[in-house]
């Protein structure tokens, strides 16, 4: 068994620990943004391509506590590098200090990159590297004087399902929109619409999740080129993650008043896989309706942000709109919406039943959730 590391945005960690279960693998220990669990290495595998909130998965080397750069440089040197890398891999290094003693990240990476170096000379009896095959990108944190040594399998972060080539601007992170969608609870015969969908991210995940597509089904990772994993792994994991693939049985229905934003979000969808799943159309949202008379829906809904001072004023009178329009039109409706400005509810015009924190990158917002009662 090996010790992997998923990370992912901060208030992701309870969803990737779900799926980590799922997966039927062994939490270890949780933090602000990580988890790290046990699996067989074909977990790498299966994490990679099944992973909705994790933005990365990486392999634990070792972990060891450091407060001097000698300390440092002893504990890297003290593990087994050569399980992973071999004479004529590259093994580029970067990391991260928090809280710590050591807190020159640029020193940190020099003094781990010449601890490797040192240990893999002893193992391979030579002086210089190439560093020309197979590429091991070397991670490190520091964590109150406490290191942990990690190679990273993902490559490009996992939120980067392969799907969305364009995007509006402050685009919504594809795992913090699976994680919207997810709180959202979405159910048979229940509508999910977004009538501010912009690019379509949260429709296409909401798509993907109900149809039981692995986000990572259609794109490639680095570790399928580490030999230490077998290649029948990536195919038995891809062959898993297609036998669970089936239709929604919701209407998913996405509205932005832009044609060009739209027909970006329907050519996402079609890079999705989900095209025969997901509608746009040109709408503007203060004009919402009911798509189909009586029936019973949820909102799901990233409105712009407005971060200038002109702009913020113009989406808070939007959004005073909207929300008069969905006390009109669909008031016994759920409703999720992402916003970054803490005076939302005063505009919305109702308070929220319930408001979580989250982030979208480095972007404080809160998710104002609204269950089915009337205004």
């Amino acid at each position: 068994m090996y010790e992997l590391v998923a990370t992912c945005m901060f208030g992701l960690e309870k969803f990737l620990g779900e799926e980590i279960d799922a997966l039927g693998y062994e939490r270890i220990e949780t933090i602000d943004g990580r988890v790290t669990f046990r699996a067989p290495i074909e977990g790498v595998a299966y994490s990679n391509i099944f992973f909705r909130y994790a933005e990365r998965v990486l392999i634990k080397v070792g972990s060891f506590r450091a407060t001097t750069f000698e300390e440092l440089f002893q504990g890297t040197k003290a593990l087994d590098w050569s399980e992973w890398i071999d004479r004529y891999d590259a093994f580029p290094v970067k990391g991260h200090s928090i809280r710590s003693k050591l807190f020159s990240v640029s020193d940190c990476q020099s003094i781990v990159k010449k601890a490797i170096v040192e240990n893999l000379k002893e193992e391979y009896e030579i002086d210089y590297f190439e560093e020309t095959d197979i590429k091991y990108q070397i991670e490190f944190l520091i964590l109150n004087d406490n290191v942990t040594m990690m190679i990273d399998t993902s490559g490009d972060g996992l939120h980067k399902r392969g799907y969305r080539t364009q995007a509006n601007l402050a685009p919504l992170k594809e795992t913090l929109a699976a994680a919207i969608v997810n709180l959202s609870r979405p159910r048979e015969n229940v509508i999910i619409c977004d009538p501010m969908c912009g690019s379509g991210t949260l429709l296409i995940e909401a798509a993907m999740m109900c149809a039981g597509f692995a986000p990572g089904r259609n794109r490639r990772f680095a570790a399928e080129q580490y030999p230490q994993i077998p290649e029948s792994a990536w195919i038995e994991a891809r062959e898993k993650a297609k036998s669970m693939e089936t239709e929604p049985k919701m209407q998913i229905i996405g509205y932005d008043v832009d044609p060009n934003t739209v027909a970006i979000a329907i050519e996402n969808a079609k890079r999705a896989g989900v095209e025969n799943f997901v509608r746009f159309y040109v709408r503007d949202a203060r004009q919402f309706k009911n798509p189909v008379e009586g029936a019973r829906g949820t909102i799901i809904m990233n409105p712009p942000y407005g971060e200038r001072m002109g702009d913020k004023r113009e989406v808070q009178q939007l959004i005073r709109e909207v929300g008069r329009t969905f006390q009109k039109e669909i008031p016994n409706w759920q409703k999720y919406i992402l916003s970054s400005d803490e005076e939302f509810e005063k505009f919305f015009g109702r308070k929220s039943d319930k408001a979580r924190k989250l982030y979208n990158g480095m972007l404080k917002c809160y998710l104002y959730q609204y269950f089915k009662r009337q205004y």
